[in-house]
C-alpha cells in the first residue's frame, strides 16, 4: 500500500506529465493536494493498484455531477459554462471532500478507474489494418480491461488523421480526429477490417443502459475536456446499438477458456491500453507466458502499453514464431501517437 509521500509524488507527477497542457484545473488542484497531509490522507482509502489522482478526481467529478450544491462547481466546465479562474479553487475542493468526506471514502473504497477513451481507437484503427494486412484473416478481438467496451468499437468510428480523407465507418455518428507524429504513416485501408468476433473482460463490467455505471465513467472525464465528453456521449448510444459480448473477472484468468472459443479461421487480437499499469508484476507476466502458449497453437496478436513504459507495443507469433515491434508513443487521450511501423 502506498505511504502519503509515495501518493504525494504520484500527485507531482500527475500534475507534471499528465494534466500539463491538458487541464489546467487539474495540474493546480494536484499540485496543491500534492502538499497537502490531510488529503493525502483521505487517498490513503483507494483501493490498492489504482491510479489514485484519477480516482480521487473522478470520485469527486462524479458527486458534482450528480447534483452536490457547493461552490466547488463554478470551476468546472462540465458543469458551467462559463468557469471561475482557478487561483482559489483549492480551498474550495479541501472544502468540498471534508464536507463529503464519507461518499467520497466510499467511492474511493469502492470504484475503478476504468477511463473508456474513445479517441485511443484512433491509434487501434491502424493497428488493426495492420494485422489485417498481414495475415488476411477475419480478426477475433479480446479487450482486457474492458469496462463498458467502448474501444471493442473501433471498427464502428469513422478517423481522420490531417487531410488525408476519411477511413473506417463512413457512416458513423462518432468520428475521431487524431495526429500521426513518427518516422512512418500507417497503410489505411478505407473500410475496416473484417471482425469475426469481439469479448471484452474486466473485473467490473459497466453497464451504459444503468445511469450509475454512465455516470461514473463520464466522471472519469476531465472537467475541460468537452470533445471528449462528446464522444464518449456519442459511443455510448453506439455501444447500446451495436452490444459486445462482455465478462466480468479477471481478464488473465479467463483468457484461455475464451480463446477455445474463438472461430479456427480467425486471428487472435488481445489488446488493453492503459490497463496493464493497474495489474500486479504476477500477472503480467502470466499473460506474457498464457500468449507464448495459445501462440504455439495458433496465430495471435498482443497489443499493449503501459505494461513496462509508455509506448505501445505490438508482440505477435505467426506460424509459433515470436516478432516484436514497438509503435511508439501515445497520448494518454488519443490526440496524437507515434507510428515506426513499416
Amino acid at each position: 500500500m502506498l505511504n502519503t509521500t509515495q501518493l504525494s509524488e504520484r500527485f507531482e507527477n500527475f500534475a507534471k506529465l499528465e494534466c500539463r497542457g491538458s487541464s489546467e484545473l487539474y495540474e493546480y488542484l494536484s499540485i496543491k493536494i500534492s502538499e497537502d497531509d490531510e488529503l493525502l490522507e483521505l487517498c490513503m482509502n483507494s483501493r490498492e493498484g489504482q491510479p489514485v489522482p484519477n480516482l480521487l478526481f473522478g470520485a469527486v467529478h462524479y458527486l458534482l455531477l450528480k447534483g452536490k450544491e457547493h461552490v466547488l462547481k463554478e470551476y468546472y466546465l462540465s458543469i458551467t459554462k462559463d468557469p471561475r479562474e482557478i487561483d482559489d479553487s483549492f480551498l474550495h475542493f479541501k472544502d468540498f471532500c471534508q464536507v463529503y468526506k464519507d461518499e467520497i471514502i466510499s467511492l474511493l473504497k469502492s470504484k475503478l478507474v476504468q477511463t473508456n477513451e474513445v479517441r485511443r481507437c484512433a491509434y487501434l484503427y491502424p493497428i488493426f489494418c495492420y494485422i489485417y494486412s498481414v495475415v488476411k484473416k477475419p480478426l477475433s478481438l479480446i479487450e482486457i480491461g474492458t469496462s463498458a467496451g467502448l474501444q471493442l468499437l473501433w471498427d464502428k468510428y469513422s478517423y481522420s488523421y490531417g487531410a488525408n480523407g476519411i477511413y473506417g465507418d463512413r457512416n458513423s455518428r462518432v468520428h475521431i480526429t487524431s495526429e500521426i507524429k513518427g518516422n512512418y504513416t500507417p497503410s489505411f485501408l478505407l473500410p475496416s477490417p473484417p471482425v469475426a468476433s469481439k469479448v471484452g473482460l474486466d473485473l467490473h463490467i459497466n453497464d451504459l443502459n444503468n445511469f450509475e455505471d454512465y455516470l461514473w465513467l463520464k466522471s472519469l472525464i476531465w472537467p475541460e475536456h468537452e470533445e471528449r465528453i462528446a464522444l464518449f456521449e456519442k459511443a455510448a448510444t453506439c455501444l447500446i446499438e451495436n452490444p459486445v459480448e462482455l465478462i466480468e473477472g479477471d481478464g488473465v484468468a479467463l483468457l484461455t477458456e475464451v480463446v477455445e472459443k474463438l472461430p479456427k479461421d480467425t486471428v487472435i487480437c488481445i489488446f488493453h491500453t492503459h490497463v496493464a499499469n493497474q495489474m500486479p508484476e504476477k500477472s503480467k507476466y502470466e499473460l506474457l507466458e498464457k500468449i507464448k502458449m495459445i501462440g504455439s497453437k495458433r496465430d495471435v496478436f498482443h497489443l499493449y502499453n503501459n505494461m513496462w513504459d509508455r509506448n505501445l507495443h505490438l508482440d505477435y507469433y505467426i506460424d509459433g514464431v515470436e516478432y516484436q515491434q514497438t509503435v511508439g508513443e501515445t497520448d494518454g487521450h488519443g490526440r496524437w501517437f507515434d507510428w515506426n511501423v513499416m
